[in-house]
């Protein structure tokens, strides 16, 4: 059953557009205004005081039920890599002003590709944030990765540029200080997505709480930068990075304080032949086998002991 919200307003305030209010004292506008009908010659005028009060009830959909949890697949002794499609739902992310591809839906295809990828080496158990269409706000992403205690988290993006000439990959990890003004502004761009949703990610917690908290976050750092390195090196020769291919920034997806973490940039969508390279099966192939490659390595010691 939709549920009735009863809205009073008094006349004359700003009220949304396209709603008539009853007694004909006052017609709400598409311009977010209020008009007084004028008055037939001769009629009287209602006794009703300037400033009558109305209701407005206005029906709304009841609200969703919870997300379930991913499938994870894969043996269960092994460690688990959480592959996170940035955007989706009416989040398309960036979109190509050439071809109209969307950001949300290369995220997608590539994060699965990824998936695939590691399930069918078989050293780590996988599961993918979303397996569809669907928005998540940044933190249920990080969360789901906490819940299900993920040993790396990858969350694949693809990014953006005023000219189309830019182009290539690039890994960035979390630092609270940007390593230059391009990869600040792309982390600034990024956490937006929650603060359009109406979500406010402002970490809170008492003092203590911080300090054990920035202990285990600066190793988990540190063991992100060593995976992005990795990364890099065995994607050489098959997946195009830009020349400096690891930045940092003060992204909110990346914040969880004990799990290793990236963002993956794989390329840009306002680059044609970028965008090519990602949705060709080619490219994903490319790109999932250099990210199998660089997930073995990082987990070769545990592996190796099982």
């Amino acid at each position: 059953m939709p549920t009735a919200i009863i809205i009073s307003a008094m006349l004359g305030l700003l009220s949304p557009p396209g709603i008539t209010g009853n007694g004909g004292d006052a017609v709400l506008t598409d311009a977010l205004q209020v008009e007084r009908p004028t008055l037939a010659a001769g009629t009287a005028r209602s006794s009703r005081p300037p400033h009558s009060r109305y209701s407005l009830n206005i029906l709304l959909d009841p609200p969703e039920p919870g997300l379930p949890r991913p499938v994870v697949a894969g043996r269960a002794d092994r460690p688990l890599v959480v592959i996170d499609a940035g955007h989706g739902g009416h989040d398309p992310g960036a979109v190509s002003s050439t071809d109209g591809t969307r950001e949300k839906d290369i995220t997608l295809s590539v994060a699965r590709a990824i998936r695939d990828e590691l399930v069918r080496g078989g050293r780590v158990r996988v599961a993918l944030t979303r397996d569809d269409d669907r928005f998540l706000v940044l933190q249920e992403r990080a969360q789901i990765a906490r819940e299900l205690k993920a040993d790396l988290f990858i969350s694949v993006h693809a990014d953006s540029a005023p000219m189309t000439g830019a182009t290539g990959a690039t890994i960035y990890t979390l630092s609270e200080v940007a390593s230059d003004a391009t990869a600040g502004r792309l982390a600034a761009r990024e956490n937006k997505a929650d603060i359009i949703n109406g979500v406010n990610l402002s970490g809170q917690g008492s003092d203590v709480s911080s300090i054990l908290i920035d202990l285990a976050q600066r190793e988990t750092m540190n063991a992100s930068s060593r995976f992005a390195d990795v990364l890099r090196r065995e994607a050489t020769g098959s997946v195009p990075f830009r020349g400096e291919f690891h930045r940092m920034a003060g992204f909110a997806v990346l914040k969880a304080p004990d799990t290793p973490a990236i963002l993956f940039e794989v390329g840009y969508v306002t680059n044609p032949v970028d965008v090519a390279r990602l949705v060709s099966p080619e490219g994903k192939a490319a790109i999932a086998l250099a990210v199998r490659r660089a997930v073995d390595i990082q987990f070769a010691r545990r592996t190796a002991a099982r």
